[in-house]
């Protein structure tokens, strides 16, 4: 197991972002973005890491990353350390698997969520209005349920210790344009739509997830992180029953305990027992294991 990294300082490196799970270095026209064990919930970052996690979300993004190329360009240039910039060299060690040196892109200030089933924050909707960002859906669904197509719900993106919040299409187009918006929803979906055939040969349904674009040079790329257990939900086919919470690959789990608990959903977030914190890092192994073969 390697070292747990709560926070990286590198002496030399330009740090430009921490952000609520990755530290953000600006290493002269290219980004170095290291996946640290920090986790959030609710828009909090919890003061326990979780061993492993940075490793896990790098691998496994880096795995849909090439698995998309056909689809769309991403920001990845490296992921191998022995690769980087001289000035990185010094803090390899903390850097392996953990990493990735990436093309600087200027982000769209939307977060590109895809619903394939109706769970989480679009349960929640659902039982109070019927819809989902304004997509209307059928009467007597149960939570869990398969949607009948697809669905783009995207949400802004707030600052850390604020909440995320689910917009309709047409304040996304206010956000970026129709144009833009048109085409992040059709790639948002298409690649959603690539993940679950893949995961579904091994077993796995991919209930929603979330992606980022930006622009390199003025060409759309994906950026940041794909498909992994912290911008999706993962569910077990061999265990799924609609009509309820599902078991999960992802950080569900941590969300579960939080609400158990009564947790505010405010800073600070709560210690986690030692309990949570190795069934959380198991978890995010497993989902690890069960795409790519790591262990």
């Amino acid at each position: 197991m390697d070292k747990t990294v709560f926070e990286t300082d590198f002496p030399g490196l330009n740090i430009v972002k921490r952000g609520k799970v990755r530290d953000i270095y600006d290493i002269g026209e290219n980004l170095l973005i290291v996946a640290t064990d920090r986790i959030s919930a609710f828009d909090v970052v919890m003061p326990d890491p979780i061993p492993e996690k940075g490793r896990v979300l790098t691998q496994i993004s880096i795995f849909w990353f090439d698995i998309m190329k056909p689809l769309i360009k991403n920001h990845l240039l490296s992921s191998n350390v022995d690769e980087y910039p001289d000035e990185c060299k010094p803090y390899k060690d903390i850097l392996r698997d953990r990493s990735m040196l990436v093309k600087k892109a200027d982000p769209l200030p939307i977060e590109c969520v895809v619903r394939g089933y109706i769970s989480g924050s679009g349960w929640k909707s659902y039982q109070k209005t019927g819809d989902i960002c304004g997509i209307k859906l059928p009467q007597g669904m149960r939570e869990s349920d398969k949607l009948p197509e697809t669905i783009f719900t995207p949400s802004t993106k707030e600052e850390i210790g604020l909440h995320d919040i689910n917009i309709d299409f047409d304040q996304a187009v206010g956000k970026i344009g129709k144009e833009h918006a048109q085409r992040v929803k059709e790639l948002s979906v298409a690649i959603y739509e690539k993940g679950v055939e893949v995961a579904a040969d091994l077993g796995i349904i991919i209930a929603d997830t979330k992606f980022e674009f930006g622009f390199d040079k003025g060409e759309l790329i994906l950026i940041d992180e794909v498909l992994t257990p912290d911008s999706s939900r993962f569910w077990p086919r061999a265990s799924f029953q609609p009509g309820g919470p599902q078991d999960s690959f992802d950080k569900q789990y941590v969300r579960d305990y939080l609400i158990s608990i009564g947790w505010e959903k405010k800073p600070p977030g709560p210690k986690f027992p030692g309990d949570v914190i190795k069934n959380t890092s198991k978890k995010y192994l497993e989902a690890l294991k069960l795409f790519t073969g790591i262990k």
